[in-house]
């Protein structure tokens, strides 16, 4: 199953690699690239898993890790090719960009600043994993799609959401992990050095404290599932929203299978974080009523919990809103300390100190379930306020483009990068959430797409 797995991922892959490439050399379309990463991220691991499973080579796993970064790249190096001449580029900054090109230089000096106690390539290595999203928010920035182009980039995450949902219907049905298919357990301890755990084989993560199972579909994780699909929600809504009526059942079909999947994952923070996104849908579109009945599912969640909820499910709110139930009194003790971190070392203490990437150790490791936090401890207080910064004018911009811009397909791309960020919030508390290269890296190049068109409105000069 394993090598059946590899190889039909193989030719897709391979198939798309060539389509993109063949259009970014031959006719300068260095864009196209998008659309490989928006096949390639959301199976990475399954990818790498099953790699691993076929080859036993952790060469060839780690080739294949180093590829999306190297394709990043190859756009970027083709965009200043195809330049016809690039010292004359037009800069026009906006807040976001500099902001993001803040963040980026913060880090730069932190690589090679005598500071902290990581080595030098394991500093590489997580400045690798900021400097590549930046990379994918340029190429954004620097992307000009019609109409059809941008229609296509939409077709391919309906179509994700379809498979995910897909899987998702194959795991309920054969009561298992699609990755324990994948041979993820083999390739974690392989690659990352971590030991499978839990009742079913792979980790923690995948499992509820009443032992049920969490769902990933394809996904690395329930936690990146559940993030990931709050971004193709965000999709099917705004196509819902600004589509003929007649033509809209298939976008409800769209959110319906992006919120069963949402479910299976059984993520707290992405539940909490569903409803933070319609009620940012409803302030957007000026929607009151969906505001009311937000509230009012609310409310009747509360009455449900005290008086007609199980004494089990009761209690279990209860833990998780005081932070005793296990897992939030995990993440209570990684928020202080980092905290602690930040308030003995307010400058930062250097790159590859907190959080979960690979190159960060134990032995360093400060804090590392609240991506806020990670930086905080990394690049200082500073570090922290820029990338807040950041999140809240990358979603406040994008929803002046969606606002001003005239395209439709603009206006469509630029709401749901605005979407997506603001969806991430709360999940940004409880994880390292900008390592889930789907949503984290395709909202960037979403954001950036907007701003792209932000310096044409008359919002420049905010």
């Amino acid at each position: 199953m394993h090598l059946v797995i590899f190889i039909i991922l193989s030719i897709i892959l391979s198939l798309t690699i060539f389509w993109t490439v063949k259009k970014a050399v031959l006719i300068g379309k260095w864009e196209y690239i998008i659309y490989f990463l928006l096949l390639y991220f959301p199976i990475y691991t399954v990818f790498l898993s099953v790699t691993y499973a076929s080859t036993e080579s952790v060469i060839l796993v780690k080739s294949f890790q180093i590829f999306k970064d190297l394709i990043v790249i190859f756009a970027v190096y083709l965009f200043v090719l195809f330049q016809n001449n690039i010292f004359k580029y037009p800069f026009r900054f906006t807040i976001v960009d500099k902001l993001f090109l803040t963040l980026t230089l913060l880090a730069v000096f932190f690589l090679f600043a005598p500071i902290g106690e990581a080595t030098f390539s394991a500093k590489v290595f997580y400045f690798k994993g900021m400097l590549i999203p930046a990379l994918v928010y340029f190429l954004g920035r620097n992307t000009k799609f019609d109409d059809r182009e941008a229609g296509l980039f939409f077709k391919i995450i309906f179509g994700i959401v379809i498979v995910g949902f897909g899987v998702n219907v194959f795991e309920v049905i054969f009561d298992i992990h699609f990755q324990n298919i994948t041979g993820y357990a083999g390739f974690n301890l392989a690659l990352n050095n971590v030991e499978p755990s839990g009742n079913f084989g792979l980790s923690w993560t995948f499992e509820t404290q009443a032992i049920t199972k969490r769902l990933a579909s394809i996904y690395s994780d329930p936690l990146e599932l559940s993030s990931s699909v709050l971004m193709g929600f965000a999709v099917g809504l705004i196509f819902y929203l600004t589509s003929k009526r007649e033509h809209a059942n298939f976008y409800i079909l769209i959110m319906v299978f992006a919120f069963v999947s949402l479910m299976l994952a059984s993520s707290r923070a992405s539940f909490a974080a569903f409803f933070v996104m319609l009620f940012f849908v409803a302030v957007t579109f000026r929607l009151y009523t969906l505001i009311m009945i937000g509230v009012s599912l609310v409310l009747a969640f509360v009455v449900f919990v005290v008086f007609f909820a199980s004494e089990d499910f009761y209690y279990f709110v209860i833990d998780t809103l005081t932070f005793q139930n296990l897992s939030s009194v995990g993440h209570l003790v990684e928020w202080l300390i980092a905290l602690e971190g930040m308030l003995e070392s307010p400058f930062g203490v250097g790159l590859a100190m907190s959080g979960n990437a690979g190159s960060v150790t134990e032995e360093l490791r400060i804090g590392g379930e609240n991506q806020f936090l990670i930086y905080g401890v990394q690049l200082g207080w500073i570090g922290m306020i820029t990338y807040i910064l950041l999140l809240a004018y990358s979603i406040v911009h994008s929803i002046k483009v969606f606002r001003t811009t005239e395209n439709l397909m603009t206006a469509r791309i630029a709401f749901t990068g605005a979407a997506a960020k603001t969806a991430l919030i709360l999940p940004l508390f409880t994880a390292n959430a900008e390592m889930y290269l789907y949503v984290s890296w395709i909202s960037w190049w979403m954001v950036g797409y907007a701003m792209n068109n932000y310096p044409i409105t008359k919002h420049h000069e905010a």
